[in-house]
């Protein structure tokens, strides 16, 4: 650990020097790249300083208890060591941590795709909700939510609604978010007051760049219409929405939130990109095996991953068995505690594997 330590204090070195040069300032894409470079290494590095400032101060009391003779210098010496023991164990720890290989898509910003599952009008109410839950939390965190795309259900929430959410560190937090969710409630329309199962899925993709897609604009057939929903006239009578289709996959995406065609097929090829991006991924993920699926973090969006039952006021997260009974809270934006602990728990899995050293 300590060889990887010093590489990267190294190189912590190297790009601090590369930003001062002046020359850097005519590439910006460069001098961002080698900015975010600088502050993810930073942290590493100052937990490193702080690591071998306690290594030295062990070193400094155990020479005394060698070489002191007088017995107050001892007894401080040793008292100095049973401090330090704890602090160097703390210190690993934290080091171990930082030390995980980070998914470079996690200070991505996200497109947030939610479709209603079985249940009918109970499903697109539902999905709704989990809108809202993430509309909430969004707000929580200060990220920036924008709408794309929406299809309505028959008695309210959404069939499907699909929008990007922008901000820091948004796909490493709602990449956990990715799965079936699952409701158990009594439905408005039902007169027995029987409890019914439903269900939405949620698919996180983090949001793709010219750089790291490639796209020909000669795979895509784009097709305009008139948008629907509020808006006002313009929004309703000018072929202002965009639907793309990428030709050689038949991925289909659409964007009619904008009175503007310009920014609808903006907004559409950010969808496309993460959409392509997301079956290079699928395809990876398969050539690696089974192991990587088993994380905590795969986000498959076929596993069934949450249980919201609102008689009980429980919410139930079957990857990591963790139960509360706080629901209203939940469904309110109150979804850190699940994300922290999820993370927890890939982190404790990686670490188990021997990942980090």
């Amino acid at each position: 650990m300590l060889d990887k330590l010093e590489a990267i204090a190294q190189r912590f070195r190297e790009v601090g020097e590369l930003l001062l040069e002046p020359s850097l300032m005519s590439d910006m894409k460069k001098y961002s790249k080698l900015n975010k470079e600088y502050k993810e290494l930073e942290k590493i590095h100052h937990e490193y300083e702080h690591y071998k400032q306690v290594l030295n101060n062990m070193d400094s009391a155990k020479r005394v208890l060698e070489t002191e003779k007088d017995v107050d210098f001892r007894e401080m010496a040793k008292a100095e060591l049973e401090e330090l023991f704890p602090m160097k164990e703390s210190c690993e720890e934290k080091l171990k941590k930082l030390l995980i290989p980070k998914d470079p898509n996690d200070s991505k910003n996200v497109i947030l795709e939610i479709r209603a599952g079985t249940g009918g009008d109970e499903a697109a109410l539902f999905a709704g909700d989990l809108f809202r839950m993430y509309e909430r939390f969004a707000e929580k965190k200060a990220w920036k939510l924008e709408m794309l795309d929406f299809t309505e259900g028959s008695s309210g929430g959404y069939k499907e609604i699909i929008c990007s959410i922008s901000g820091d560190d948004v796909y490493g937090m709602l990449k956990y978010e990715s799965g079936v969710h699952r409701v158990q409630r009594v439905p408005t329309t039902e007169t027995q007051g029987r409890v019914h199962t439903s269900a939405a899925s949620v698919v996180v993709l983090p949001e793709m760049e010219d750089v790291d897609i490639e796209l020909n604009m000669n795979d895509i057939r784009k097709d305009t219409f008139c948008s629907s929903g509020p808006g006002g006239q313009s929004v309703n009578t000018t072929y202002s929405a965009i639907r793309l289709t990428h030709v050689p996959t038949g991925i289909v995406v659409q964007c009619q939130d904008e009175k503007s065609q310009i920014k609808n097929f903006e907004k559409a090829l950010k969808v496309l990109r993460s959409r392509l991006y997301e079956v290079e991924l699928q395809k990876h993920n398969e050539q690696v095996g089974a192991q990587r699926k088993q994380m905590v973090g795969s986000g498959d969006r076929s596993d069934k991953i949450r249980t919201y039952n609102f008689p009980q006021s429980r919410v139930t997260d079957h990857r990591i068995n963790l139960t509360v009974y706080n629901l209203p809270t939940v469904m309110d934006g109150e979804i850190g505690d699940f994300i922290e602990n999820l993370r927890l728990a890939e982190n404790a899995e990686k670490l188990k594997e021997g990942v980090a050293v």
